[in-house]
């Protein structure tokens, strides 16, 4: 048997998330067309007949300009020294630039299985991802190159028979029955993100956040009760979010709560409500009670 876990690691916007997501089969992580959307470390078990994978997703390796970035970055840069293989995940789409160069430094000192993953090859020609490929095979001794569409599946399969060949024997890490290590109220807020994300623009994807007030388990009716706050930095930035007439926030509940009650399986009640945290992102409580620890 095989058994080791295996960090997903890039820069922003690579699919990371989309990947694992794609690997699990179910949804583990949000995802959206914002760059920084994952923040936390999500780990995902993904069992096989020949072992088991413990998957983690990090957020992306980028320049921090607040203090929660600096912690999301130290997140991904502490996840590489302690599991037993690298996804490191490109985006075949875009061009090599200083992140990507940045990023093929860290590795030098790599002792583990890396495994450079390219992908998003259903937008991009092959006249330009050979030349790609090519780049990257000259900067570092990776243990394989592996061409991949996580929004499709395509060379998906071939990437898991790869990394689970790459793992150490041993005995598996979690239960067979393992998906998820994160608690269900983390599910809760990132859901709710993840549609605060889809239907706003600017600065607040980047300056909100979702915190758990109150998590109510089923009542005797069947309904669970889940209260959170939209954390914001700025005044002006709060009748963005409600909307006119409250249409704004009425949208992103309404979307969350069916997600949620498909993920739960149970009737929902949702009620969130909007806060201004002036300078959230700087400061270490906020920080520490969204699980930004590392």
């Amino acid at each position: 048997m095989k058994s080791g876990i295996v960090s997903l690691v890039g820069r922003p916007n690579a699919g990371k998330s989309t990947l694992l997501n794609r690997i699990v089969g179910r949804k583990i992580a949000i995802v959206s067309d914002k760059p920084q959307t994952t923040r936390n470390r999500i780990l995902a078990v993904k069992s096989y007949p020949q072992g088991q994978v413990v998957f983690m997703d990090t957020p992306g390796i980028h320049r921090p300009l607040h203090r929660m970035n600096v912690r999301m970055v130290e997140m991904a840069l502490d996840s590489m020294s302690q599991v037993d293989a690298l996804g490191v995940v490109i985006d075949a789409t875009e061009s090599i630039g200083a992140g990507d160069r940045f990023l093929v430094r860290l590795l030098e000192q790599m002792r583990i299985p890396v495994v450079l993953v390219l992908n998003k090859i259903d937008r991009v020609a092959k006249s330009t991802l050979l030349p790609k490929m090519d780049w990257y095979r000259k900067q570092h001794d990776f243990t394989a190159l592996v061409p991949i569409s996580a929004l499709d599946g395509e060379g998906v399969d071939d990437l898991e028979r790869l990394i689970l060949s790459q793992l150490p024997e041993g005995d598996v890490l979690y239960p067979d029955d393992s998906v998820l290590d994160q608690p269900e109220r983390f599910f809760v807020t990132e859901i709710v993100r993840e549609k605060l994300l889809m239907h706003t623009r600017a600065e607040i994807p980047f300056s909100s956040a979702v915190v758990m007030d109150r998590f109510e388990e089923m009542d005797e009716k069947g309904v669970m009760r889940l209260y959170c706050s939209i954390l914001v930095e700025q005044s002006s930035q709060k009748p963005i979010v409600i909307g006119r007439g409250g249409t704004m926030i009425k949208r992103i509940g309404e979307e969350a709560r069916v997600e949620l009650e498909r993920f739960f399986d149970a009737r929902v009640y949702l009620d969130l409500h909007v806060k201004v945290r002036a300078n959230w992102r700087e400061n270490n409580r906020v920080l520490d009670d969204l699980g930004l620890k590392y």
